[in-house]
């Protein structure tokens, strides 16, 4: 494969991809296509701007029209999608606006691959990136599989979950070459300052409050970025036409819980006695339709592929947090907005 489309490349998963295919494959055009929304970044690839084998490209892919022309123009050879509006509280105040990102923008770039590959697809293939959210919510028990029936209770995840069936329509109607991945929760660099991680780091260091939904008790599986990224390029080269993997970090934690080492490792590198910024915590009134708990089951991309998860949970917590805390000029500009003025080097 020559020419690779990554949609959403400036945001936080998508930025950490664009990077490891950018410099692990100097031999691929990397195609990043974003529209800087809030959450799109070009200081993210600062490091990988000016790379020959990197082209930026801004566009919205809810454009239908403006999709087939750079297919047609730019003859893409694989799709890595990972544009979408992924922020839960968002999609409550605004579903419209992820209707139209994450289901008619991923069926326009289903339908720009299908017209320009003309079911040639020897070599050609359309992944698409989601999330463990469609499955619904857990009890205390239990795990999600790639069997689990979808259960989407957030205009988030409905749109989402919408967006995987449309992917394997298009695979079981017309033959398109697709993979899904449904992925845990992410932490790492670069992540936008509305997600708990970066958020309360700003927050702790600036002695903010800390607002936790309802007693804190919801759960979920984290996954260190950086691992999500390497799961991305295996299946992305090597999964099955067709098949759908879980990518989990086997790593639970209950958000109170989590909140409260967070603030162990903040008061410690701030200088801070243990435990002072606990005052920080509030507790507001929880989510509408707020899943208690997601754990995912990733057996299958382990026995199919090996792939497993690198970073350990303190490890991985560990360096963001010392990475949040060595680029404050980054999160300050992202708080101040003036990250949305960054011209990157090379067009």
């Amino acid at each position: 494969m020559k020419k690779i489309l990554i949609t959403g490349g400036a945001g936080f998963i998508g930025s950490h991809v664009v990077r490891l295919f950018v410099k692990k494959y100097p031999f691929y055009e990397i195609y990043n296509l974003d529209k800087l929304t809030y959450a799109g970044n070009l200081e993210n690839l600062k490091d990988v701007e000016n790379a020959p084998n990197y082209h930026f490209i801004k566009a919205d892919i809810v454009d239908s029209d403006l999709m087939l022309e750079l297919f047609k123009k730019h003859q893409f050879d694989g799709v890595l999608h990972l544009a979408a509006e992924s922020h839960v509280d968002r999609s409550i105040e605004n579903p419209m606006e992820f209707i139209y990102t994450n289901v008619v923008g991923t069926v326009n770039l289903l339908n720009s691959a299908r017209a320009i590959w003309k079911d040639q697809y020897q070599g050609k293939r359309f992944y698409h990136i989601s999330t463990d959210e469609v499955y619904g919510s857990l009890s205390e028990e239990g795990l999600f599989t790639e069997t689990t029936p979808y259960d989407p209770h957030s205009p988030y995840s409905a749109s989402k979950a919408a967006s995987d069936h449309f992917v394997r329509a298009y695979h079981d109607t017309y033959g398109l070459p697709v993979v899904i991945s449904n992925c845990s929760n992410n932490y790492g660099p670069n992540q936008f300052p509305e997600k708990l991680i970066p958020l309360f780091i700003h927050n702790i260091k600036n002695n903010k409050a800390l607002p936790v939904y309802g007693k804190g008790i919801n759960v979920r599986d984290w996954l260190y970025v950086e691992d999500h990224a390497k799961a991305i390029d295996l299946l992305f080269h090597q999964a099955k036409v067709g098949e759908t993997y879980n990518i989990g970090g086997n790593n639970e934690w209950r958000n109170i819980d989590l909140i409260k080492q967070l603030i162990a490792i903040m008061d410690r590198k701030l200088g801070r006695p243990e435990g002072t910024s606990l005052s920080l915590i509030t507790f507001v009134t929880d989510r509408a339709g707020h899943d208690l708990r997601y754990a995912i089951d990733a057996s299958k991309i382990k026995n199919d592929l090996g792939w497993e998860p690198t970073i350990q949970f303190i490890e991985g917590f560990e360096k963001t947090i010392d990475w949040y805390l060595e680029n404050e000029e980054w999160l300050n500009n992202i708080v101040s907005g003036e990250y949305k003025n960054y011209v990157p080097s090379h067009p």
